[in-house]
């Protein structure tokens, strides 16, 4: 069709197809709109629903970039709109090709769903659940979290321990690890859409499931205990307040699991009632610390009266502040890490927000916003708290009102700061019996406050909230673990309930654990235990941080620009070591349970893909090591028999691959090789490179790799593999095939491209095995028309090539979706004490030699005792055997057996010379014809299978002693359990090919055991030198 002209002012708008605009926003009519296409893959853009129109060269298919094409599910109120094929936009439009269904629907809506189905659909949104914003869901939440027990029983306990300049060093050093951590959580949180599961779901989908699953149990885990630490520390104010009025129920220790179990029940009634109540109860929360925080503030400034300077505090003092900056260790705790310990649980609520991904409007902004905003303002508030606490209120205080300094008393006999402010402390101090000041009244903050109620207040609103967050975090992200399915027995918790779905049973087996460690009933019991395995998921978040940037895959795009992956590193070092100078022994736990659920996912290989950067780092290993080996050179001891296997269809042959199996498994190469032969069409391509193949090769346990190809015939695709298997020096070297059995009843072209096949590879310098088994290597069904017949015989002969019988399989559109059964080969079977024979009867290089002795090293091998025969003349028996059996030792093969055989050379039988001549007869020249060598090149061209009495003459010593060979097989190892032979070489153009393949037939027929004849490319692959 000839183009307009430039000036011919085109107007491409003409062209454009006018679409209705329900096509064009993904909304389909309901008449007057023929395509089927785009009833289920119109983009808006298609001229397709008006097949009767000519197709210009201004008209297309071509989509403009959109959504739906990128997203995993589908918008309420309009059709899912999908991006048009490849083969739709190239194909013939004639075909009758739907695009492949690149993306998925939601709800399972598939091709074969009809517009009837569609009009059932709702008619209206399903209601929406509860979602929050960055402040709400993340900010607030995590502040709360941070905000917990710690801050108001044991922080100014902390400071008179640590001094002033320690404990900020211990805050510091917290906020340091957790706002790394912060970092870290921001840059994966924006590496793509986060969805509920938190912790465990950033992890999973960086490091993948090994890791993502074993930190998942431990995160969770982590949180239940926690909520029984929040609940304890509140269980502990309410205790105090009812002794201070005389009220004990049973004793302190009984009274705090009392008070316990009934407010951690309480939460879980909250918690069960839904996301929105409990929102509402943590804004309640945060208010009521926010006013706690202000009456402290406040306290500090007032002037102190005489009950609280009876306690010890005495308003700013410079005094205070030096004599408490300094540290004063008392107790088994009195140590910098046993400070730390108590202290880093407080500063590990930075997860809260992520631990709820799944309920927030906008994860990948809210995430880094308010967790980073969280650190900040927790940190700060920290600090000020114990620099104030610090500052007014002196280490140890009676609390008696009596013990003002008497005017008797020489300031010099008084012991304490404050003796300075008129108070005197020294029999308590010299008794160790003072139970105010902040090294021993927990409740300091409370009596600092200018109002004491609202700081008992802050601390219900702070172990509340933190217990309840905890208490929501745990089941969520276990609920997301148990949907993944990685371990088995935990599925059932996964179960939701509601719009939101509300893990209810995640739920009460958080409550179980919590109210067993509240039993425990001591805070600085239970906190210690917590602190290794937050550390332990901070360590993994920052190494999956580290390990995306490092591996370079262009997946890992965060909108979080803010993060370096050195100082994720050094973070994740760092939680790791302060682990062990924590806890050692809880150390240990940790990393043993971890190791234990990653050993048991390695092990069970979950079919999952998330795209995790241990699969960009395993490519990046691999490619580096493949490019690696460029730089080496070949060397005879480094060498492996890395097979190209002809197997067609991998599950059509098992025998010749677990043959083949049994020598390279763990060692080298395997690559299975199918020819379909047909036109390229995308039916046949799918068939080619289906993916059930390698399904099928790993459900075997087979290490081995897939290629398949589409030629027009099956010498042209066997010409493909062989030239174009394998990446760099990783690439085949041998080829393995079965024998074609079936040479005779097949077509003469079939028989003659088998042959050429061998002599293919026998010019790209390829070793040649061929396997030949009396029951046949082909179990395929024949009714299964994808499997490719040439690689074989027939039904009756599992490895034999074929290429008419692959023409026929190549007229096939379907492809088989099912794997096919696993069916037992004898290969598979423990040999026994059984015999391999090896017929060392021509050098190859010694590829006839390695291959049974790296069969020997497999357990089902490894009692076969191996038998090397060799020809030879009958006077000098013993001088040749003691030869080859001196060149075997040196090779180290460890054979022993060695046997010269001088009758190979005899000649055969004559009864079955004429049945090698009957198996001839049919591709014999007739008589009558010219034999001279002027037609000679017309009939090779023509039909090169053809045999003449002159190619029988130049090469009857070689058929005779094929046909005597079967003979001496027959006689030594009938009771054998492989035969090893050196397969002879027919030359091209002087041997015919359906000769050579009649001394292969003649050479390994009648046999029982399984015949492998092998022929190396004459290249050393022995050697007994050391370099």
């Amino acid at each position: 069709m000839e183009l307009p002209a430039a000036n011919d002012n085109v107007n491409l708008s003409a062209y454009r197809p006018s679409l209705p605009l329900s096509v064009l926003n993904g909304k389909v009519p309901s008449e007057g709109f023929e395509s089927d296409y785009y009833q289920r893959y119109g983009d808006g853009s298609s001229i397709t629903s008006r097949p009767s129109v000519a197709l210009t060269g201004y008209e297309t298919l071509d989509a403009p970039p959109h959504y739906d094409f990128y997203a995993n599910t589908q918008v309420w109120g309009r059709r899912r709109r999908f991006r048009p094929s490849l083969s739709q936009l190239h194909g013939n439009p004639e075909d009758d090709c739907r695009p492949p269904m690149y993306e998925e629907t939601t709800g399972g809506q598939m091709e074969g769903d009809t517009s009837e189905e569609d009009e059932e659909e709702q008619k209206e949104p399903p209601p929406e659940p509860t979602r929050f914003g960055w402040v709400q869901g993340v900010m607030i939440r995590c502040m709360l979290n941070i905000w917990g027990v710690i801050l108001y029983l044991r922080l100014p306990w902390i400071t008179a321990q640590a001094g002033i300049g320690l404990t900020w060093l211990i805050i510091l050093l917290s906020s340091t690890i957790t706002g790394i951590t912060g970092l870290s959580t921001s840059a994966i949180a924006t590496n793509g859409k986060v969805k509920g599961g938190g912790t465990y779901f950033l992890i999973s989908r960086s490091l993948g499931p090994e890791l993502g699953g074993s930190i998942g149990l431990i995160f969770a885990f982590a949180n239940a205990v926690a909520v029984a630490m929040h609940t304890v520390g509140f269980a502990e104010t309410v205790t105090d307040l009812m002794r201070e009025h005389g009220a004990i129920m049973v004793d302190r220790t009984n009274d705090i699991r009392i008070i316990g179990i009934i407010t951690v029940t309480c939460l879980l009634g909250i918690s069960m009632a839904g996301m929105a109540w409990e929102s509402k109860a943590q804004i309640l929360f945060f208010l009521v610390i926010m006013v706690s925080f202000a009456s402290y503030i406040v306290g500090t400034i007032m002037p102190a009266s005489l009950e609280k300077q009876a306690k010890g505090f005495f308003s700013y003092n410079a005094n205070i502040f030096a004599a408490n900056f300094v540290p004063n260790w008392r107790g088994p705790e009195g140590s910098f890490f046993g400070m730390f310990s108590i202290f880093f649980p407080s500063a590990t609520g930075i997860l809260a927000g992520a631990n709820i991904s799944g309920d927030l409007k906008n994860p990948t902004v809210a995430i880094p916003r308010g967790t980073l905003m969280a650190i900040f303002w927790t940190t700060f508030s920290y600090l000020i708290i114990s620099a104030t606490v610090g500052s007014c209120v002196v280490r140890d205080a009676s609390g008696s009102l009596n013990d003002t300094l008497s005017p008797s008393t020489s300031i010099e006999e008084c012991v304490g700061l404050s003796c300075q402010y008129g108070w005197d402390f020294t029999e308590c101090i010299n008794n160790k019996t003072c139970t105010y000041g902040i090294s021993n009244y927990y409740q300091s903050l409370s009596m600092v406050s200018a109002f004491a109620p609202l700081i008992t207040a802050g601390i219900f609103g702070a172990t509340l909230s933190s217990a309840l967050a905890c208490l929501v975090s745990a089941p969520k992200v276990f609920q997301c673990l148990c949907k993944d399915k990685l371990y088995p027995l935990i599925g059932f918790f996964g179960k939701g309930y509601g719009k939101n779905q509300e893990p209810l049973r995640a739920y009460l087996l958080t409550y179980i654990i919590a109210a067993c460690f509240i039993l425990i009933a001591e805070l600085n019991a239970i906190a210690p235990i917590i602190s290794n395995f937050y550390l332990c998921s901070y360590s993994l978040i920052n190494f999956s941080c580290f390990h995306a940037s490092i591996t370079n895959s262009p997946g890992w795009r965060p909108s979080f620009r803010f993060y370096s992956k050195w100082l994720s590193l050094m973070c994740a070092v760092i939680c790791v070591v302060i682990m062990f100078l924590l806890t050692w022994w809880a150390a240990l736990i940790a990393i043993g349970v971890v190791v234990f659920l990653l050993g048991y996912t390695l092990y069970k290989k979950p079919d999952v893909n998330w795209g995790s950067s241990l699969q960009a780092s395993s490519y990046n290993l691999a490619l580096n090591h493949c490019v690696g080996l460029n730089l080496v050179e070949d060397h005879v001891k480094n060498y492996r028999p890395q097979c190209l296997v002809l197997t067609g269809p991998p599950s059509s042959r098992p025998a010749l691959l677990d043959l083949v199996n049994c020598f390279t498994k763990n060692l080298s190469l395997m690559m299975c090789g199918n020819v379909v032969t047909a036109d390229s069409s995308q039916p046949v391509l799918e068939k080619a490179s289906s993916n059930s193949h390698v399904s099928w090769l790993n459900q075997r346990k087979i290490k081995s790799f897939y290629r398949g190809v589409v030629a027009s015939d099956l010498r042209c695709g066997v010409n493909i593999l062989l030239q174009g298997a394998g990446l760099g020096r990783i690439k085949p070297n041998v080829m393995l095939m079965g024998f074609k059995k079936d040479w005779r009843s097949e077509s003469s072209l079939a028989a003659h491209n088998y042959i050429e096949i061998l002599h293919d590879a026998f010019d790209l310098q390829y070793g040649v095995c061929v396997l030949r088994m009396k029951e046949g290597l082909d179990v395929s069904n024949p009714s299964q028309s994808h499997v490719n017949q040439d690689f074989d015989g027939g039904p009756d002969s599992i490895n034999t090539i074929s290429p008419s019988s692959l023409i026929r399989t190549s007229t096939s559109s379907s492809v088989t979706v099912e794997l096919e059964p696993q069916l037992n080969t004898v290969f598979q079977k423990k040999q026994g004490k059984k015999t391999i024979d090896v017929y060392w009867l021509s050098d190859d290089g010694g590829l006839t030699l390695l291959l049974p002795y790296l069969l020997t090293r497999r357990k089902r091998w490894a009692g076969c005792k191996v038998r090397v025969f060799v020809g030879g003349e009958t006077d000098k028996k013993d001088e040749q055997k003691e030869e080859v059996l001196s060149l075997i030792k040196r090779f180290r093969l460890g054979f022993q057996d060695v046997e010269v055989l001088p009758d190979i050379y005899q000649n055969p039988q004559p009864v079955n010379v004429h049945h090698f001549e009957n198996m001839i007869s049919c591709f014999r020249v007739a008589p009558n014809l010219k034999q001279d060598s002027d037609s000679d090149p017309p009939r090779q061209q023509e039909a090169p299978w053809m045999i003449t009495n002159q190619d029988l003459e130049r090469n009857m010593a070689k058929s005779y002693r094929q046909i005597r060979l079967n003979e001496v097989l027959q006689d030594y190892s009938r009771d054998a359990a492989l035969i090893v032979i050196t397969m002879p070489v027919g030359r091209r153009g002087v041997c015919p090919s359906s000769l050579y393949l009649a001394w292969l037939d003649v050479l390994s027929r009648d046999l029982r055991p399984p015949v492998l004849m092998v022929r190396g490319n004459q290249e050393s692959v022995l050697t007994f030198y050391c370099q």
